[in-house]
């Protein structure tokens, strides 16, 4: 599992979703007292094992977090969706390329994915996250409720956060991976396609814009 983090991370580097020292990944394995993390600052195309992060969930619940650990700046937004997992959870954060440009352009991820059985059958996207400040409470309150968390199993599996990234959450890296990936592939498309997002979320016959 903590082998695959950096995996994961090497492979979301090759496809441009994040640029070196972008992105991070989590998990929290069943009745383990530590969440794993990717550490801050590092190149995420060179990361391995050794590179991983343990921190320390506290008896009281809060996570013992040594300054000289240096995890992610997005740790809080992790813990939150990791902390009342009854099971093994993984979260994935990344700025993937089409994603963040179809929120950008307008488009209701949630409403676009429900036209499209290869994402709608496999991956739960839920509400777009509005733009918010990076590593910041505000973004990890926000992306923690757009996901429908609850103990059991989130609601979505999947949220784009606006002007900024993607948040998955799955049952180990390479799960969480593929989710980003059915959602950054159809994101694809649709801006292929030249449809504009108002027209596509109001009529069952989306216009094309002609490209010059």
């Amino acid at each position: 599992m903590i082998t695959a983090i950096g995996d994961v991370m090497r492979e979301c580097y090759k496809r441009g979703w994040i640029t070196t020292r972008d992105g991070n990944c989590s998990v929290r394995k069943t009745g383990d007292d530590k969440i794993y993390i990717t550490p801050s600052g590092v190149r995420k195309n060179l990361i391995y094992p050794e590179f991983i992060k343990s921190i320390r969930i506290g008896e009281d619940g809060s996570l013992a977090t040594p300054m000289a650990e240096n995890p992610s700046g997005e740790l809080e937004m992790h813990w939150q969706i990791l902390k009342d997992a009854a099971r093994t959870r993984c979260v994935l954060h990344v700025h993937s390329t089409n994603i963040v440009a179809a929120m950008y352009a307008g488009w209701d991820l949630k409403n676009m994915s429900s036209q499209f059985p290869e994402i709608y059958r496999y991956t739960r996207v839920g509400p777009n996250v509005p733009v918010l400040p990076a590593v910041s409470q505000a973004l990890a309150d926000a992306t923690s409720k757009a996901l429908g968390l609850r103990p059991g199993k989130p609601e979505y599996d999947v949220v784009g956060q606006g002007n900024h990234g993607v948040c998955a959450v799955g049952k180990n890296p390479w799960h969480a991976f593929e989710h980003i990936e059915r959602l950054e592939h159809i994101c694809q498309i649709v801006l292929n396609s030249g449809v504009r997002p108002s027209i596509a979320n109001t009529s069952p016959r989306p216009q094309i814009i002609n490209k010059m």
